[in-house]
This record gives C-alpha cells, sequence and structure tokens, in this order.
C-alpha cells in the first residue's frame, strides 16, 4: 500500500538512500530538511521549531497533504560534532517536536532513528556479553547517546498514552556507503580501531530495508531492533578478534567467521529484516 511519508533530515546520509528507496517503493515522500536543492518533494524546514514542524506535517499548500507516517532521520548524527548542549538541545527537541505533531495530528506510524550508541559504545567499559543485543539495559556514554535513551524512553510513554500509536527505534550501526569500503581494509592492522562498535557497520541500502520493512510490517507499540549489516568490518576472524580485545566478556553463541556482534537477530524475526549488501562484495567486484 503506497503512503505519503514524511522523512526528516532526508538530505542525510542514510536520509538521502531512505528517500530514494521509499520512492522508488511507489510513495510520495516529503523530505524535511534544514538544506537542500528546491523541488522533489524537498521543504525547507527548522524541526526544533514546533510550528514548522506540525505545519509542514499537516500539508503545505499544492505541495502535499497530511502524512501517513513519519521517518524521523533528522539529528546531530554523532557525538563531537557540536558541543553537548547544542546536541541536547536540537536533538531532544527536535524528536520531542516529531513526536509531538505526529500526536496532535493523529499520525499512527513512526520509525525514527535511534543508535547503537546506547548498547554502550565505545566500549571502554566492555559489553556485558558478546554478541549484544536489544536485552540488557541502555548504557549511555556520551550526551548524543544519552538523548537516543531518552527518545527511546519518551517513545514508550507515548505508546502508553496512545495504545494505537506506533514507535519503532532503529539502532544504526555505522552508516556506510560503497565509496566507503575502500577504507576498510586498513582496519585489520590494529583491531582496536574499530572496536568501539564491536566492528560494526550498516550499508545505507540495507538500513533503508530496515526502515520500509518497520513502515510495512510493525503494529501499535514501542519496539527498538539493532540494525547493521551481517558481518563485520574486519577480515581478521571474529575468535581473534574477541580474543584480543575483550578477553573476559562471556560469548553467548558461536560468533562465525565474520558474523555481526552486534545481533540482528530480533530485526530478522519481527521485520523480515535481512542485509543485502557487504563491503567484501563491493571489494571483490572493483577489483
Amino acid at each position: 500500500m503506497s503512503m505519503t511519508i514524511a522523512v526528516t533530515g532526508g538530505n542525510g546520509k542514510l536520509g538521502r538512500t531512505v528517500v530514494r528507496t521509499l520512492r522508488a517503493e511507489g510513495h510520495e515522500v516529503v523530505n524535511l530538511d534544514r538544506q537542500g536543492a528546491r523541488g522533489s518533494g524537498f521543504l525547507t524546514v527548522e524541526t526544533t521549531d514546533y510550528g514548522q514542524v506540525i505545519d509542514a506535517l499537516a500539508g503545505v499548500d499544492e505541495r502535499h497533504g497530511r502524512v501517513d507516517a513519519i521517518v524521523h532521520l533528522a539529528a546531530i548524527p554523532a557525538p563531537g560534532i557540536l558541543s553537548d548542549v547544542a546536541t541536547f538541545h536540537n536533538n531532544m527537541l527536535t524528536s520531542f517536536n516529531v513526536f509531538q505533531a505526529a500526536r496532535k495530528l493523529g499520525i499512527k506510524r513512526i520509525v525514527y532513528a535511534s543508535s547503537e550508541t546506547v548498547l554502550g559504545l565505545p566500549f571502554d567499559v566492555p559489553p556485558p556479553y558478546i554478541p549484544v543485543d536489544e536485552e540488557y539495559p541502555a548504557r549511555p556514554e556520551s550526551t548524543y547517546s544519552l538523548v537516543k535513551h531518552l527518545e527511546e524512553q519518551l517513545a514508550i510513554q507515548l505508546v502508553r498514552w496512545d495504545p494505537e500509536l506506533s514507535v519503532t527505534a532503529l539502532r544504526f550501526s555505522n552508516v556506510m556507503d560503497p565509496e566507503d569500503y575502500a577504507a576498510f581494509p586498513s582496519y585489520d592492522a590494529d583491531p582496536r580501531l574499530r572496536k568501539w562498535n564491536l566492528w560494526g557497520y550498516i550499508d545505507a541500502r540495507d538500513g533503508a530495508q530496515a526502515v520500509s520493512k518497520a513502515l510495512q510490517t510493525r503494529g501499535p507499540g514501542f519496539e527498538a531492533f539493532i540494525i547493521a549489516a551481517a558481518d563485520t568490518v574486519m577480515s581478521r576472524p571474529n575468535a581473534e578478534l574477541v580474543a584480543d580485545v575483550f578477553p573476559g566478556v562471556e560469548v553467548t553463541r558461536e560468533l562465525g567467521e565474520h558474523d555481526t556482534m552486534l545481533s540482528i537477530e530480533k530485526a530478522r524475526r519481527m521485520l523480515g529484516y535481512e542485509p543485502q549488501h557487504s563491503w567484501r562484495d563491493t571489494l571483490t567486484t572493483d577489483a
């Protein structure tokens, strides 16, 4: 079923691919961002301004009517880009504005970008077990991650207030485009270069797949899902990586040679998510 979908942050690294994917699937997509070229469903919106957010979602003149669903990706995308207070103010206010506007307008389907950072990144304190999953309490270690945790707590309460509301938090790993893969072989020299997220990543095309699956399959309520590639960024085998970097951490199941250590089993089971892209295939094709 085709929908009118608002994508906040649609000009970002993941957002561009999400917008393209949803349009290819036949949806009308309204791209809400601070900067971008006119046309092609783009609308300039300052997401920290509630009035602009609710007005854009309600419909703008002849451009579009009220949207059916929201994919919320707009944010300062990582720690250390702005000051802690600027990151907190921007990201927390933006998410509250989007969620609150959806509630006021009766929009019942929200899929948004949470983050792998709530798992305890950069794992200076080792994870409780490997592979990590959604079953242990959040461990934010930065202001950016703290906001992501608070956004999830906000969503949990909103769906309690409105049992018909569906909010899906996708805890995306480090987003990559195919042109980023040329750097991956260099990580093998020092396993600690990428230990901060258990050597994980997500191809933007698979990130967009997860968004699409969540829009299609999720019912009312809140759920959080880790979204990562099926493999690690490393050529070195998992057993060697864990023994070198996290020797005291419990390994709860067979890791495979290169299988992701950011468990995507819940997303596979509940969303039907299955990664289609690997850096290994890209570099083999380019060789």
